[in-house]
């Protein structure tokens, strides 16, 4: 199987580049599309109604700063990406729904080994939803 788009899943930290650079090995000698997704918390879900914020206002300055990132992971990476997506939420679901609309037929996530993400892991949740191949690269913390 030759895979023909690649979504690279990003959580604007260093370690971003390392998934960037791993999408890009797998994706020249193919010829294949990479685009870049980073998914942001969706602060409605966690307002408790006990701090007067505009949430909408918090929630676009967050998506801003997000594709501003983005944008400069684009630039730092001599690869052409098709696509740069900011969206909040949950982040298999919100994955998982990119894939069906943007014909992916791979992921590639990170996963950090430290002791938080062996109890918290989003990436085993992206496993368990996601209809399409799932690179793991493993984060040493």
């Amino acid at each position: 199987m030759s895979y023909q788009h690649i979504l690279v899943a990003v959580d604007l930290t260093p370690d971003s580049r390392l998934l960037i650079d791993k999408a890009v090995s797998l994706a020249q000698p193919l010829g294949a599309k990479v685009s870049l997704a980073h998914i942001d918390v969706n602060y409605a879900e966690l307002y408790t109604g006990l701090v007067d914020i505009n949430l909408a206002q918090t929630q676009d300055q967050a998506a801003a700063g997000s594709l501003r990132q983005l944008n400069e992971l684009c630039e730092a990476t001599d690869y052409p990406i098709a696509n740069t997506l900011v969206g909040a939420g949950d982040l298999s679901s919100e994955l998982c729904e990119s894939v069906e609309e943007m014909d992916i037929d791979l992921v590639v996530c990170g996963h950090h080994q430290d002791f938080w993400s062996k109890l918290l892991s989003s990436t085993r949740q992206l496993i368990n939803c996601t209809p399409v191949d799932v690179l793991v690269v493993p984060i040493k913390d």
